[in-house]
C-alpha cells in the first residue's frame, strides 16, 4: 500500500520569513527604502489600473533600468540570501517529515507566494519544497528580465491548490488541470492539506481548506496580531500562533497533533475501502 501523502502549503513573506522578500537586499539596492519602492509600485498599480503584482514587477523592471542594475536571475538568487527566517524554520521541514514518517506518512511541502521565486531559491530552505509556485520573471537573450512569466495573486493562488490535490504540478499543462478526475485517484486529497499563511491575502485558500476538510493556519507577528486575531473570530483559520517554527512551540505541537489526526482518518478510509473490496470480490 502506498504511504498516504499529507501537504503542507506555505505562504512566504511574514509566514517563513520576518516581512516582503523585496524589502531585504533588492529594494536597498536601489537607494529606496521599501516605503518608497512599495509606493511607486502602488502608485502605478493604482493609476495604471493594473493587477498589484503585475504593478510590483514592472516597477522591478523599470527602476533597475534606471539605476543601472542588472536585473538577472542570479542577481535575485543572491538577494534571497539575505532574507531572515523567522525562528526555527530551517530545520521545521526535517521535523516535520520525521514525524510523518513516524506516522505512516510522507510529508510534502509547497509554496503559493505573491514573492519572487528566484529570491526564494537563494533562500536556503527552497530544496525543502516540493515545488515553489511564486510571481517568476521570463528573461531575454541579455539575461535581463523582460516580462512577468508567472504571477501568482491572492486568488489565483487557489489554482495552485488544485494542481497539487490532483499531482499536474506542471503550470504550462492545463488540459489535464481541467480534466474530469474521479476523487480517489487524486494524489493529496484536500482533507491531507494545511495552509499556512499571515493575513488577508491568504484568505481564499484559507477558506478553501476549511470548506474542502483540510486546515487552515495563521502566523503572526506583534505588529499584525490583532489581523490574524480577526481570521481566527471571523472563521477563516482553524488556529492561529506566534512565528514561532522551533521544536517544542504551540505551532509546532499543534501541527503534529493535525498529522496524527489526518494519519489516522486515512487508516480508517483505507480499511473501509480494504472491505468494500473483500465484499465486491465474493460477488
Amino acid at each position: 500500500m502506498k504511504k498516504p501523502i499529507i501537504a503542507f502549503l506555505y505562504d512566504f513573506d511574514k509566514t517563513l520569513c520576518t516581512t516582503d522578500m523585496q524589502d531585504y537586499a533588492f529594494i536597498p539596492s536601489l537607494g529606496y527604502t521599501p516605503a518608497e519602492f512599495w509606493s511607486i509600485a502602488n502608485s502605478l498599480g493604482w493609476s495604471k489600473h493594473m493587477d498589484a503584482l503585475l504593478a510590483y514587477m514592472y516597477t522591478m523592471i523599470d527602476e533597475c533600468r534606471k539605476k543601472n542594475v542588472r536585473l538577472e536571475r542570479d542577481y535575485l538568487v543572491r538577494c534571497g540570501r539575505d532574507i531572515v527566517l523567522f525562528p526555527g524554520v530551517k530545520d521545521w521541514f526535517a521535523r516535520i517529515n520525521a514525524f510523518g514518517a513516524s506516522l505512516g506518512v510522507e510529508v510534502e511541502h509547497y509554496v503559493l507566494s505573491s514573492g519572487l521565486k528566484e529570491i526564494i531559491e537563494g533562500s536556503g530552505i527552497a530544496h525543502e519544497f516540493k515545488e515553489i509556485y511564486a510571481c517568476e520573471f521570463l528573461y531575454g537573450e541579455d539575461g535581463l528580465a523582460m516580462w512577468p512569466k508567472l504571477d501568482v495573486n491572492f486568488t489565483n493562488k487557489t489554482q495552485f491548490v488544485y494542481r497539487i490535490n490532483k499531482g499536474i504540478l506542471d503550470v504550462a499543462n492545463d488540459r489535464d488541470l481541467n480534466a474530469s478526475m474521479p476523487d480517489d485517484s487524486k494524489r493529496i486529497p484536500f482533507t491531507n492539506m494545511i495552509y499556512v499563511g499571515d493575513g488577508l491575502s491568504d484568505v481564499p485558500c484559507m477558506k478553501m481548506m476549511r470548506a474542502y476538510g483540510g486546515q487552515a493556519v495563521a502566523v503572526y507577528q506583534d505588529s499584525n496580531r490583532a489581523a490574524v486575531e480577526n481570521l481566527l473570530s471571523g472563521g477563516r483559520v482553524d488556529y492561529i500562533f506566534p512565528a514561532d517554527y522551533r521544536a517544542g512551540s504551540a505551532l509546532e505541537e499543534t501541527m503534529k497533533n493535525v498529522l496524527r489526526k489526518m494519519a489516522i482518518s486515512d487508516l480508517l478510509s483505507e480499511q473501509n475501502a480494504a472491505q468494500l473490496r473483500a465484499i465486491r470480490d465474493k460477488e
